[in-house]
């Protein structure tokens, strides 16, 4: 096990620099536990990947990531045959009958593990990262389904490759697309939206530790406000990180009309966005 009660979780996390709150430090705790994968969704920015990262780093444990995208297939996320290796290997190999040549090619020395099959290998500990699981097609989904049950894999040349140390498994997504319940119920599920006024001003302060506690506090009050807008891409944790390292770039020591339009395209991506905002955004009353 890697932690011993919530409390270890949430101290342990917060020495890597992550704050998590309650719930979060919870839900990682019987994960760890119950040896279950834990599902992560919340909005983009808020800390569901460097969860992962923070949890890989506390158990001193390998990250391996599977990045999911439309198109990403078995081949991809769980091994594939090095061609060219083979062919060199038959074309070496002229004088032997088939069968042996057929042996020798379908053995580990050919074999390209790919993250899900890398992390079920071996006994280092290892934390799967299989990030924005909602982008993966629905196939991939299946494969999922087989992994994360037994954490086993079964390559038919070689036989059944079972985990003899489960990874501490994290699946991540965005809410894009509905995930299936049957890849739900074997996971633990977390909800992470954006942190409160005072553990996101506690975020700030430990990620950009030279801006003044007033600042950090207005920051967080302003990017509050600008959440609270119907934009179309609201700022996230780490694009408040963002304007918090901005402001004291540009030495700034408040946020004044002026300040906030020159920099306001660090904390909204969408022009129109920005002109809702300096339209509607009133510093007097955040």
């Amino acid at each position: 096990m890697l932690f011993t009660s919530v409390d270890d979780v949430a101290t342990r996390l917060a020495d890597t620099g992550y704050l998590a709150s309650t719930a979060v430090a919870t839900t990682v705790f019987l994960a760890d536990r119950l040896g279950k994968p834990l599902l992560v969704e919340g909005p983009a920015g808020v800390g569901k990947t460097e969860l992962a990262k923070a949890v890989a780093e506390v158990a001193d444990a390998r990250l391996v990531r599977l990045q999911c995208y439309e198109g990403v297939d078995e081949s991809r996320a769980l091994y594939e045959w090095n061609h060219a290796k083979q062919l060199l290997r038959i074309t070496a190999g002229r004088d032997e009958s088939w069968d042996e040549t057929r042996t020798d090619i379908f053995s580990e020395e050919f074999l390209l593990p790919r993250p899900l099959l890398t992390a079920i290998r071996g006994n280092e500990p290892k934390v799967l990262l299989i990030d924005e699981t909602d982008k993966a097609d629905v196939e991939v989904e299946g494969l999922l389904l087989e992994v994360l049950s037994d954490f086993q894999v079964t390559v038919p040349e070689l036989g059944t490759i079972t985990a003899t140390r489960r990874p501490f498994t994290v699946l991540t997504s965005n809410a894009s697309r509905e995930l299936s319940e049957a890849l739900r119920r074997r996971c633990l599920f977390l909800h992470i939206g954006f942190p409160d006024e005072e553990l996101e001003r506690r975020i700030v302060r430990l990620k950009v530790p030279g801006l003044d506690e007033a600042l950090a506090q207005s920051v967080v009050r302003v990017v509050g406000a600008l959440r609270a807008m119907d934009l179309r891409k609201v700022p996230s944790v780490a694009e408040t990180i963002d304007w918090a390292r901005t402001l004291l770039a540009l030495g700034a020591d408040s946020l004044d009309e002026d300040v906030v339009r020159d920099s306001l395209g660090v904390v909204l991506k969408h022009q129109e966005d920005v002109l809702k905002a300096a339209a509607k955004l009133d510093l007097g009353a955040v």
